[in-house]
């Protein structure tokens, strides 16, 4: 008799399930399994692997080209405590650069690394983490469930980070410091062992800093001068978002994930493009059948130069393309299963996900080692 498979995303198919190649951008998209041991992939429009790195570590979230030609990769630094049960979930630490074919070009390790690192084109990186609060620290983050702190009553605030190509640190922000308690309080269903959890940070074109703060649900620019809050979404805006991205004409793109959106009973998942100067949705891509796109946690999105848009819909490892007018012309569901090492993700997340935090696709003219070697 055979046996059915219980893991339904694997049941459901992998691989390619739809292209358009009329509409569809054509060129390579890069992603790394999240359980995948280190492994980061590179396929085609057909789905088909053209290059596969083999790295040392899991990944700590995500992997991307720059503009050499080497892959940066945040991986998981191995054998650390877990500071809340979830910190093995999203942690980080290992901020590597390597060539084609894996050797390592450049490490930063920190171990209060979580998220999101942004590798700049000069060698240096700007990163998330936390720091330790405590007492009266701790007590004036508001919001959250009560009597959810960390170990000791600890809240893990954020802090961002900027270290140069030597890893000297040249300019840092925390949250403690520049925060308002209230305007940017936890949601009342969340944890309050990590405020305001950053899950995205990005330099902006004006040399400010664009982080998205997921448990208070809002996007703020930060003065890189003064560390002030320059911008942020009004509320209601976005709901526990990740990946904003500055656009050509300074508006940002946002993968809005839709878990308590005030008002809607049904919740859904959305990619958006929002105003700057007027803070108003402008463009809005969700399935037809909106409660069949929901990403609960995770997700990333990337305007491409055809005017289409790559969305990572991350906890179904289902990455696809939509058109300016919302049509669906590829989609790629990640192959590779697997469970969590560490033994507090396993108790959270027992099945085996299929899952990437981001995903990005390449023109051919940005891997020119790839086509060199074909």
């Amino acid at each position: 008799m055979t046996s059915v498979d219980q893991n339904q995303r694997r049941r459901r198919g992998t691989g390619l399930i739809a292209l358009d190649t009329a509409r569809a951008f054509a060129g390579y998209t890069l992603f790394a399994p999240l359980t995948g041991g280190g492994e980061v992939h590179l396929i085609d429009l057909y789905g088909t692997e053209v290059h596969t790195w083999k790295l040392p570590y899991r990944a700590g979230r995500h992997a991307r080209m720059l503009g050499d030609g080497s892959l940066a990769h945040n991986g998981v630094l191995p054998d650390q405590e877990a500071l809340f049960p979830m910190w093995h979930k999203y942690r980080g630490g290992v901020l590597g650069v390597y060539a084609p074919d894996g050797t390592p070009l450049r490490e930063h390790r920190d171990p209060l690394q979580h998220h999101d690192a942004h590798h700049l084109e000069g060698g240096g990186i700007l990163y998330t983490a936390v720091e330790a609060l405590t007492g009266t620290d701790a007590e004036g983050v508001r919001g959250g469930v009560a009597g959810s702190e960390a170990r000791g009553g600890t809240v893990w605030a954020d802090t961002i980070v900027e270290v140069d190509a030597d890893g000297t640190e040249v300019w840092s922000w925390r949250a403690f410091e520049h925060l308002d308690r209230d305007a940017y309080a936890l949601h009342p269903d969340y944890a309050r062992e990590h405020w305001p959890l950053i899950n995205s940070v990005a330099p902006l074109a004006d040399g400010n800093v664009l982080a998205s703060l997921r448990s208070s649900s809002a996007v703020i620019v930060i003065s890189r001068d003064t560390g002030d809050v320059l911008w942020r979404t009004d509320p209601g805006t976005v709901s526990q978002q990740h990946h904003p991205t500055e656009l050509g004409d300074g508006n940002f793109l946002v993968f809005d994930n839709g878990v308590f959106r005030p008002g809607h009973d049904v919740p859904y998942s959305r990619v958006i493009e929002i105003d700057r100067t007027t803070k108003e949705v402008v463009w809005e891509y969700h399935d037809p059948a909106k409660e069949s796109f929901f990403a609960p946690f995770m997700g990333s999105a990337q305007r491409l130069p055809n005017g289409n848009t790559l969305v990572t819909d991350s906890p179904a490892g289902r990455l696809f393309e939509v058109t300016a007018d919302g049509l669906v012309v590829w989609e790629y569901v990640v192959p590779y299963f697997g469970g969590y090492e560490e033994s507090e993700v396993r108790g959270l997340f027992p099945a085996e996900p299929n899952a990437v935090f981001r995903s990005y696709r390449y023109a051919a003219e940005e891997l020119p080692w790839l086509e060199a070697g074909r």
